[in-house]
């Protein structure tokens, strides 16, 4: 039992200091930092970089995952299991569709290399699975993640933060959001539910 405690707490400080890193590197004053030090240049690689280095830096956890002691919570047997990763299917899915409506390119960073104006950002996506949530690459994620088949202490640590990392990061995003879009995004966020479709709520133009 010391063993999985030591375990879970491994996983919660490494993660902690994860979110807090990539916060602090997605906020605008280190982006402001990086442009007095390398000059206009910054903003043509600096979301790539963010973002091979948001997954470089996320590999150390998924090894203390497997290596570090855990004890099986549960296995879904068949056919539900089926069902489970069938439905994690779909959801992989969606997050791709809702990528290539995002932008993928953009997205990973690829488009500002060429970009004429690499500060730009992308344009306010209103439909598709945006009309339905605000965030369906966290909400995507988010089913992925809990209709895993198979459940361990340390899968769980692990799935409880990454879901409440998607929560906050929504919170920052969307203050990010409001800034640049104003009024638009504010009618946006009114019609929109964060994370969870609600029936009868989503968004239509009052234009």
């Amino acid at each position: 039992m010391i063993n999985i405690i030591s375990s879970i707490l491994a996983l919660a400080i490494f993660f902690a200091l994860y979110a807090v890193l990539h916060s602090w590197l997605a906020g605008a004053s280190i982006k402001a930092w990086a442009r007095r030090v390398f000059g206009p240049s910054a903003d043509r690689w600096y979301r790539l970089a963010y973002n091979i280095f948001a997954v470089v830096s996320l590999l150390p956890m998924l090894a203390m995952m497997g290596l570090l002691p855990s004890e099986t919570l549960y296995v879904v047997p068949s056919p539900w299991q089926g069902l489970m990763v069938g439905i994690q299917l779909l959801a992989l899915l969606a997050a791709g569709i809702s990528l290539l409506q995002t932008g993928p390119f953009h997205f990973l960073g690829l488009t500002q290399l060429m970009a004429g104006n690499p500060a730009g950002s992308g344009p306010l996506n209103l439909g598709g699975f945006y009309a339905w949530v605000r965030h369906p690459l966290y909400t995507f994620a988010i089913i992925f993640l809990w209709l895993t088949p198979a459940m361990t202490t340390n899968t769980l640590t692990a799935y409880i933060l990454f879901t409440l990392y998607f929560y906050i990061g929504s919170i920052y995003e969307e203050r990010r959001l409001a800034a640049q879009f104003g009024a638009a995004y504010e009618e946006y966020r009114r019609q929109v539910p964060r994370l969870i479709p609600m029936p009868g709520r989503r968004y239509v133009s009052l234009d």
